[in-house]
């Protein structure tokens, strides 16, 4: 796929520019996030990357359109598994609720960063390297058999970042949120505020939940612009995504299954695609081996079903079993509105708060 200068400049400028305009919405009027304002936000960024998909497929073709839309279901849906950790963050540093969208947008942005410069590494590494991809496979199948265990209930607790206990102990952090500002000057000294730790939290924790997404999409595509557009759309719609489903994360219980199930599959497909353009002298002394290639409709058809069929179940077995939604995830909710009137006294109760810190800023400066 030859993509030019001028078309990764275009989508990486359109991208900012809808970050940008987003940004600007948050900032205008931060409010608590409805069920009904998330659903339409999942929907825009859903069309959105349909959009793209028949782009691709218009200017490029069905294969590469293909390899997109495995990719971008792929990282989306182990983007929902993050989404636990990403409440534990929240709750954690109790994160106001009007300020909560905007921590996740600024830590997504840098996650994106990070993971563009994470694509570019592996993209270099498998094309000057094509045993690269028998590591990922190793990898991705280490991962879906942790993702197994948690799912028999040895849940990992999330762990506070090295990076971020060291700016705590280098920079002096603030007690409080200051409204949504990352830093602050009192008495003469300037601090920095929860807001600006739990942004880099959300940031470097969802790179190393790529560790094992990028080898996965790589597994279904290896072209740089793909992998990069599918990553991107998968994390911009995400943190609508962390409001719409709200309480129904604790009912997906069987959703590691599902996931686990998914990079095993694509953990298999990347050794037999290793296996075709094999170059190792110990294999077949060093020749390409003859062996079947998983097609990207197989692939799509694998991953779709697989989470369709773990969705439903879980949904049907917490219908029966109301008790197995208490004991996954943890006690830890999204603090989503349901209606207008939650929102307005989620919105008054944060403000309250706000401006109680104003007043203590303005008498300490």
């Amino acid at each position: 796929m030859n993509v030019p200068l001028w078309l990764w400049l275009a989508t990486i400028g359109g991208l900012v520019a809808i970050i940008l305009a987003d940004l600007f919405l948050v900032d205008h009027k931060p409010h608590a996030v409805t069920i009904k304002e998330a659903t339409r936000w999942v929907l825009f960024y859903v069309a959105l990357a349909v959009l793209f998909g028949l782009g691709i497929w218009w200017f490029a073709g069905g294969q590469y359109a293909g390899e997109f839309f495995a990719g971008y279901i792929t990282e989306y849906s182990l983007s929902v598994d993050n989404l636990f950790v990403f409440v534990i963050i929240m709750s954690s540093f109790a994160v106001p609720a009007i300020h909560q969208h905007r921590v996740l947008l600024v830590g997504i942005v840098i996650a994106l960063v990070m993971r563009g410069a994470f694509i570019a590494v592996g993209a270099a590494a498998i094309e000057a390297l094509s045993w690269i991809f028998y590591i990922f496979a190793a990898f991705l199948v280490y991962t879906a058999v942790n993702m197994v265990r948690q799912g028999m209930g040895e849940n990992e607790e999330w762990k506070e970042p090295r990076i971020v206990s060291l700016v705590r102990r280098v920079l002096p952090v603030t007690e409080k949120f200051h409204g949504s500002r990352t830093t602050v000057r009192l008495d003469g000294r300037r601090w920095v505020t929860p807001m600006l730790i739990v942004m880099i939290a959300i940031g470097l924790t969802d790179l190393l939940f790529a560790l094992d997404s990028i080898p996965a999409i790589f597994g279904l595509t290896q072209e740089p612009f793909l992998v990069f557009t599918a990553n991107a759309f998968a994390l911009m719609g995400l943190r609508q995504l962390y409001f719409l489903l709200g309480g129904l994360l604790r009912k997906l219980i069987y959703l590691s299954y599902g996931l686990a199930v998914i990079l095993a599959f694509i953990g298999a497909k990347l050794v037999l695609h290793a296996l075709h353009e094999n170059e190792l002298p110990f294999l077949n002394g060093g020749r390409p081996i003859p062996v079947p290639e998983v097609s990207i409709a197989v692939s799509l058809i694998v991953i779709v079903g697989v989470l369709a069929i773990t969705t439903v179940a879980s949904l049907v077995a917490v219908r029966r079993n109301p008790a197995l939604a208490e004991g996954h995830g943890g006690a830890v909710t999204v603090p989503v509105a349901h209606n207008a009137e939650e929102a307005a006294e989620m919105d008054r109760h944060d403000r309250e708060i706000d401006e109680e810190t104003a007043r203590y800023d303005r008498e300490h400066r």
